[in-house]
């Protein structure tokens, strides 16, 4: 195992969490590990744990967290950046954390839980639009487009994400509650917590994260300036 640390971003859906990894794997010069892009890497590998990933996916179940764990581990053995890494969407709930615990050795741990009431949460998500041709993420209140509709970086049509209207927001923070919300609890007793406030814009949720981060004292400030 290498000598970098590990970043976990907790945070209710709507936090921001993926756009505040971004930033700090740019700032500090981390390696970004999100869990979707990890199951896509495993089933683009044509792997034998790739084949389950696919088979499970396309059956419309969940890929049990052995699997997702066992692929993020196995992403971040391969890496080479010695700096560090920002887990995005690992771990999920305490088994998988369980499976972190052990596979991290003795890499230090810091766990930032960006805290967003629900109603804001909702208010984000539902709000939110994404570009069906390349992808980028829109608001239609506090990122719009520069012309509605439509793309600023490719021209192509913006819509709204199915996981972004109403019940289904409502299940997915219900899970969030179930599910992952204990972690907030359980890295608390492991003394590893960092707590944020996530209602601001982004620069202002980043520029907390920097000063927390910053702190570390495993991490070679890298910055991009």
């Amino acid at each position: 195992m290498m000598d970098g640390g590990i970043i976990v971003l907790l945070g209710p859906p709507g936090a921001g969490k993926g756009t505040q990894a971004e930033g700090l794997t740019e700032k500090f010069d981390l390696f970004h590990l999100s869990t979707g892009e990890a199951l896509r890497e495993a089933v683009r590998e044509g792997s034998q744990l790739g084949l389950e990933v696919v088979q499970i996916m396309e059956s419309g179940e969940l890929v049990p967290d052995h699997l997702v764990s066992e692929i993020v581990v196995k992403c971040i053995s391969r890496e080479v950046q010695s700096e560090g890494f920002v887990l995005d969407g690992f771990p999920r709930n305490l088994p998988q954390a369980g499976f972190l615990e052990g596979a991290r050795g003795l890499r230090p741990l810091v766990v930032v839980n960006i805290d967003l009431r629900e109603e804001v949460a909702v208010r984000r998500l539902s709000s939110r639009r994404h570009c069906v041709n390349c992808g980028r993420i829109y608001n239609v209140f506090s990122s719009p487009p520069e012309k509605e509709g439509v793309c600023d970086v490719c021209g192509g049509d913006l819509a709204q994400r199915k996981d972004d209207r109403g019940e289904v927001i409502q299940e997915r923070l219900r899970v969030y509650r179930e599910e992952t919300e204990p972690l907030v609890g359980f890295y608390s007793e492991q003394g590893c917590l960092v707590e944020v406030g996530g209602s601001g814009d982004p620069q202002s949720v980043f520029a907390q994260l920097e000063g927390e981060i910053g702190k570390l004292t495993w991490l070679t400030r890298n910055s991009t300036e």
